[in-house]
């Protein structure tokens, strides 16, 4: 009887073994790729919050509907998910799957408005929002007072980073653009600054822009429908010392 009672209780233990491994193996197993349009080729993985995403390599014809969010003063002067510093005024956003350096046509299907953004970081990470956008980007659409508005998507141009293979041969539908040195909040900086690129740039536009908290005076050059003379104009700046100058849409 003894023996018997001995061997019930290592079959359970056995049991009981077999369950634990069991759920564990369970909790090993990563969560499902994030969907996306079938038949995009996609790139290297990243995970957030144990969700795993599939970044795509290319954004030819891409076009999505869904909800837009924006974020900016705890986040600005933070790196971006593709090492950028963060500029809450730039004309740029966050979007989960679409290559770095996207340009995206965004456009508020409550109020009309549209404008041109840049990809350069990854989010928003909450069910349903398709795109987080910076601060300045959002002010032009009408989103800084709801907080969210419904969306459409289209992907209208790439832009080739520093040495890199492009990805997509697109070309940017909306224009015109140029090239942001700089933004002062002593408008004599601003004109300071000016006349020195005037010396070897043309044109040069110091614009007076209301943030709302504070009043801002951009420093800018250039002003073209094409995206890549833009960005030849980013370049040759960046080579001459102005590290931070970035192509934004007029």
């Amino acid at each position: 009887m003894a023996a018997n009672i001995s061997r019930i209780i290592q079959i359970s233990a056995i049991i009981i073994c077999l369950a634990a491994l069991s759920l564990a193996g369970c909790a090993r197993k990563k969560a499902p790729p994030a969907p996306g349009e079938p038949g995009r080729a996609r790139g290297k993985p990243y995970t957030v919050w144990g969700q795993t995403y599939h970044p795509y390599v290319d954004s030819h014809g891409f076009e999505q509907k869904g909800l837009a969010s924006w974020y900016g003063p705890k986040f600005h002067g933070r790196r971006t998910a593709n090492g950028e510093r963060y500029d809450m005024e730039g004309m740029t956003a966050a979007h989960k799957l679409l290559p770095f350096n996207t340009y995206v046509e965004v456009t508020n299907q409550k109020n009309g408005k549209k404008t041109v953004v840049r990809i350069n970081d990854r989010g928003p990470f909450v069910d349903g929002r398709v795109i987080d956008l910076s601060k300045g980007a959002a002010r032009k659409l009408g989103v800084i007072g709801p907080g969210v508005a419904p969306v459409h998507l289209r992907a209208v141009g790439y832009s080739q980073p520093t040495g890199a293979k492009p990805l997509v041969a697109t070309k940017p539908k909306l224009g015109p653009f140029t090239v942001q040195v700089g933004a002062f909040a002593q408008e004599s900086n601003a004109w300071r600054l000016a006349a020195l690129l005037r010396t070897e740039y043309e044109p040069v536009n110091v614009l007076r822009y209301d943030r709302g908290d504070m009043i801002l005076y951009r420093v800018r050059v250039g002003k073209t429908d094409s995206l890549e003379a833009a960005k030849k104009i980013q370049a040759r700046l960046r080579a001459a010392g102005e590290k931070q100058a970035f192509t934004v849409a007029w």
